[in-house]
C-alpha cells in the first residue's frame, strides 16, 4: 500500500464565459444578471498563459450553450472576439494554449457531435459531468441537465474516440439507488466505447445566495460509501478522482480513489471558489504514505492507443515519459 501512487495534473483554469442556459439550484458560476456576465478576452488569456509556470493543462470551462440564453450573446461574442460561436472562440483559445505549451481539456457543458469534432484535434481530452441519471428538483430550470442529453453526448464522445472525463455530484437530491444507476450507466457506455478515463466523485457544497444554500453537504461516511460502490461497479481501468479541496483525500485513496484532478498555482476553482486548492507540497503531505505523481490531461493508456491529434503530438512527446505520466 505504501508504494501505491496517486496522480494529479497541474493546470490553469480558464472560465471562458459564465453565461449559461442552465440555472441549477446549487450553482454560483452562472451569471445572475447581464451586469455579471463576462467573456474572457484574448489579452486576458495571454496574460494568464504567461504565468503558467509548470502547468501542462489548460482547463477550459464555460456556461452551457450561452447563445440560447439571450440572442444578443452571439452579437456580443462577435464584437469581443470576432468569432460567431462559443465553440469557434474556444478552438482559437485552445490553439493559443497549445502554442504556449499547454494541453487543452474542455468542459463546456452539452455539445453536439459537430461541436466535438471541431474541438477534438485541439484537445488532449474532454469532459462532461453526468452528475446523476435522476430527474431532480435542483435541475428543474436546467434543460442541459436532462440525463438523456448528457448520456447522449458522452456516448458520442466515445464514437469520436475522445478520452473522456465524467462524474457524479453527490448530495443534490439523488438517492443511493440513483447513484448506482448513474455508475452503471457510465460503466455501460465505457463497455461500448472504451473512452472513459476517469470518473469524478464530487460532494455537493452549499453556496450562499443559491436555492440550496441551507442544504447540508453529504456526510463523509455517506461519501465514502459512494466511493466503495463506485470502485465495485466501475472497471479497474477507469480511474476514480476526488477533489482534494473538497474532501479528505487520503481516506478516499484507501477506498479506491487514485487521482486528485487538476490543481493550479495561479487560478482558483471557479466552480467552488470558496475552496482553495492545496499546494503541491501540501498535497504530498496530505496523501502520504501514498506517492504523488504528475500526469497529463490525457491518461497513459490513451497515449499508448494514439488517441490524440498531430496538432498536440509534439507536446505529448515533450511531456510524457515512457510510462505515459509527466516526464521528470
Amino acid at each position: 500500500m505504501k508504494n501505491k501512487y496517486v496522480t494529479f495534473s497541474k493546470n490553469i483554469f480558464i472560465p471562458i464565459t459564465n453565461v449559461c442556459r442552465n440555472a441549477c439550484d446549487y450553482c454560483v458560476y452562472r451569471a445572475r444578471s447581464p451586469e455579471d456576465a463576462y467573456i474572457v478576452r484574448v489579452n486576458q488569456f495571454l496574460a494568464l498563459l504567461n504565468t503558467k509556470l509548470e502547468a501542462t493543462e489548460a482547463l477550459f470551462t464555460a456556461g452551457e450553450k450561452p447563445e440560447l440564453v439571450n440572442p444578443e450573446f452571439a452579437k456580443w461574442l462577435h464584437k469581443v472576439t470576432g468569432c460567431s460561436t462559443l465553440v469557434e472562440y474556444t478552438k482559437e483559445l485552445c490553439k493559443l494554449a497549445i502554442g504556449h505549451g499547454l494541453l487543452p481539456h474542455c468542459n463546456l457543458g452539452v455539445l453536439s457531435t459537430e461541436d466535438m469534432k471541431q474541438l477534438r484535434d485541439v484537445n488532449a481530452s474532454m469532459g462532461l459531468m453526468l452528475e446523476t441519471t435522476a430527474e431532480l428538483e435542483a435541475h428543474k430550470n436546467s434543460p442541459g441537465k436532462a440525463p438523456e442529453e448528457r448520456l447522449k453526448m458522452i456516448a458520442e464522445a466515445g464514437q469520436l474516440k475522445i478520452p473522456f472525463t465524467t462524474g457524479l455530484l453527490i448530495g443534490i437530491g439523488e438517492t443511493p439507488e440513483d447513484r448506482i444507476h448513474s455508475l452503471e450507466a457510465i460503466k455501460s457506455l465505457h463497455a461500448k466505447y472504451g473512452h472513459i478515463q476517469e470518473v469524478i466523485i464530487q460532494p455537493f457544497v452549499p453556496k450562499p445566495f443559491t436555492a440550496m444554500e441551507k442544504q447540508e453537504s453529504p456526510s463523509f461516511d455517506e461519501f465514502k460509501a459512494v466511493l466503495r460502490i463506485a470502485r465495485q461497479i466501475l472497471p479497474a481501468e477507469i480511474v476514480i478522482q476526488v477533489p482534494p479541496n473538497l474532501t479528505a483525500p487520503r481516506e478516499l485513496i484507501e477506498l479506491g480513489a487514485s487521482d486528485l484532478g487538476g490543481i493550479s498555482e495561479k487560478t482558483i476553482d471557479y466552480i467552488n471558489p470558496e475552496s482553495p486548492w492545496p499546494r503541491e507540497a501540501e498535497l504530498r503531505k496530505i496523501v502520504a504514505p501514498f506517492v504523488l505523481w504528475e500526469r497529463l490531461p490525457i491518461y497513459p493508456r490513451f497515449i499508448r492507443k494514439g488517441w490524440y491529434s498531430d496538432e498536440i503530438r509534439p507536446l505529448i512527446e515533450r511531456y510524457a515519459g515512457e510510462d505515459g505520466l509527466r516526464r521528470l
